[in-house]
């Protein structure tokens, strides 16, 4: 095989987009995320930021195109801009297409310049809600001022902020209009996310959560004129346009429609883990070729051209017949979102 090659999964499909999470702590602990005493991996266990330089490199070699950061909250891994200011590289050289993250807003307020400077120019801010105490509860230790302040932040240091909310049953249904309208007059576009079966989360009860995307857009479309859009974003949200308000909303369904078939991302996990699919419990370790070869790539390449000729073609995840079918053990915190 040649290690150089682009990846290429078992269905023709090109491996182009790869998340990683730097670190699986986090400064909340939002319920459909991790427990509140969430047990985390001793520190020897985490890619050093060096090393996640290093593979991030090696993927960008194989004809990844898009790197999105993720975690738990990526920005409060301790330096983590390093990590940002080594990739922009890439971005210069033209061999990546774009750097950005995800974040749940808290650290923005501090790094949203330093960020633009480093290269992203989106970022993608997990918020669920804007009342105050349904934030609080949801997040467990979160402050919605914060938040705010750091999608402020953002906008003014020129980022383009996308809100990811997870649509969760008898919490957030009644603001479907205001959270629209408050994006809207943001010029923020806004991306809802079906609640998905992982992790064992105590006395979480996924089905009981679970508020389908079907029912959210046909209360928009009591509202709204909607218009079905063509556009792919790398992602699997599908998108549609309000014409009253002119902004693009995005819906990713993983339980009412099956977005697999068009998959172009890996996860790979602070601990040097790769998942295959966000659904699936298949992993490869790519620690080991990493830590083994600190001065020859070559057997991380070959690993990870391995790992991709294993990726199936997609998850497992169902809830109709009231339960969480597929459900995964790991919480999304230790994926990477």
């Amino acid at each position: 095989m040649l290690m150089n090659a682009p990846l290429i999964d078992p269905f023709a499909r090109a491996i182009t987009y790869l998340r990683v999470s730097v670190t699986d702590r986090c400064d909340f602990r939002c319920v459909y995320c991790m427990s509140e005493n969430m047990q985390f991996l001793p520190k020897k266990e985490l890619l050093t930021l060096e090393e996640l330089e290093r593979m991030c490199s090696t993927f960008v070699d194989l004809g990844v195109k898009k790197l999105r950061i993720t975690g738990g909250e990526p920005l409060v891994r301790r330096d983590i801009m390093t990590f940002f200011q080594s990739m922009s590289r890439h971005l210069d050289s033209g061999a990546l297409d774009e750097l950005t993250l995800t974040t749940n807003g808290s650290q923005l307020a501090r790094f949203a310049e330093p960020l633009y400077a480093a290269g992203v120019r989106r970022v993608n801010v997990s918020l669920d809600t804007l009342d105050e105490e349904k934030f609080a509860r949801v997040t467990r230790w979160g402050r919605l001022t914060q938040v705010l302040k750091g999608i402020d932040a953002a906008q003014t240091a020129g980022l383009k902020v996308k809100i990811n909310a997870v649509a969760l049953k008898d919490f957030n249904e009644d603001e479907l209009i205001t959270v629209t309208e408050w994006c809207a007059s943001r010029d923020i576009a806004l991306t809802w996310i079906e609640v998905m079966p992982m992790g064992d989360l105590g006395n979480e009860d996924r089905v009981g959560q679970y508020w389908s995307l079907k029912d959210l857009r046909t209360q928009l479309a009591e509202r709204y004129t909607i218009t079905e859009l063509s556009e792919r974003t790398g992602g699997p949200a599908r998108y549609v346009r309000l014409e009253e308000t002119g902004q693009k909303i995005g819906f990713i369904t993983p339980l009412t429609h099956n977005f697999c078939e068009s998959c172009n991302r890996v996860r790979l996990t602070c601990t040097g883990e790769l998942y295959l699919c966000l659904g699936q419990e298949d992993m490869a370790d790519l620690r080991a070729p990493l830590r083994s070869n600190p001065k020859d790539n070559a057997p991380l390449r070959q690993a990870i051209h391995d790992a991709i000729s294993l990726k199936p073609k997609g998850h497992d995840f169902d809830y109709s017949r009231q339960k969480a079918d597929g459900q995964v053990t790991r919480h999304m915190s230790h994926t990477g979102g």
